[in-house]
């Protein structure tokens, strides 16, 4: 059997898959949604953490999918690399990703991070509005809105650890069209194949449908040993 674990990005919450769980569990895996600390004083690492707690709690015979969505790109690498032997394959949704030292202050450009950090308040960067996610169904808007929440922005200032273990794990980089960061580009950086979903950034709250096919799609291409690109 497949479990997934499924990695919300900043700001959300494993609500972020609701919409997504019943869909994979359907198609006859398991789903697994940790969720992150949201307290000041959390950093990167911490959510890494809670991210092997997850991992530890798949059966060990079970192939284990680790996917992250933007921000938590960063996290399911580093949580790859501490447990490669638990890890089957991963995928990144509109993922930000990169070497070893990187994280969203060096990856991001610099208008995005002058505006977080004018934001944040006490440690914690407050939610932006749901249209920047994409999300611009007034009810899906509405729903979205009453769930964000501050995010730390000690995991923004973060940086990865990682060793050579994840570069040995085979990775997937789902990107969102139109793009609004280069989510493709991080993807090939690492040595993913990419895939590409038309939808939001929060395509998995948008369009769970086409985005479990490529989740369960990517599984299946696994299982047949198709080649990773480089």
């Amino acid at each position: 059997m497949t479990t997934f674990v499924l990695v919300p990005g900043a700001w959300h919450g494993p609500w972020a898959w609701d919409r997504v769980v019943p869909l994979l569990e359907r198609s006859g895996a398991r789903a697994i949604t940790p969720d992150l600390p949201h307290t000041p004083d959390t950093g990167l690492h911490d959510h890494v953490e809670q991210v092997l707690t997850a991992l530890d709690t798949a059966p060990e015979d079970d192939r284990t999918v680790l996917v992250g969505h933007s921000y938590a790109g960063l996290v399911v690498r580093q949580a790859a690399d501490l447990r490669p032997e638990r890890v089957h394959h991963v995928v990144l949704v509109d993922g930000w990703a990169g070497p070893n030292g990187a994280g969203m202050f060096t990856l991001a450009p610099d208008a995005f991070v002058q505006a977080i950090r004018a934001s944040a308040d006490g440690g914690l960067i407050p939610a932006p509005a749901p249209e920047l996610f994409g999300v611009t169904d007034p009810a899906d808007a509405a729903w979205l809105r009453e769930r964000l929440r501050p995010h730390p922005l000690r995991t923004f200032t973060d940086m990865t650890r990682l060793g050579r273990a994840v570069d040995r794990i085979p990775g997937t980089g789902i990107f969102c069209r139109p793009q609004t960061f280069p989510f493709e580009q991080f993807a090939k950086s690492v040595g993913y194949r990419t895939l590409a979903i038309d939808g939001p950034h929060d395509v998995m709250l948008e369009h769970p449908q086409p985005l479990t096919q490529l989740l369960v799609d990517v599984v299946e291409g696994s299982k047949r040993g198709s080649p990773r690109l480089s």
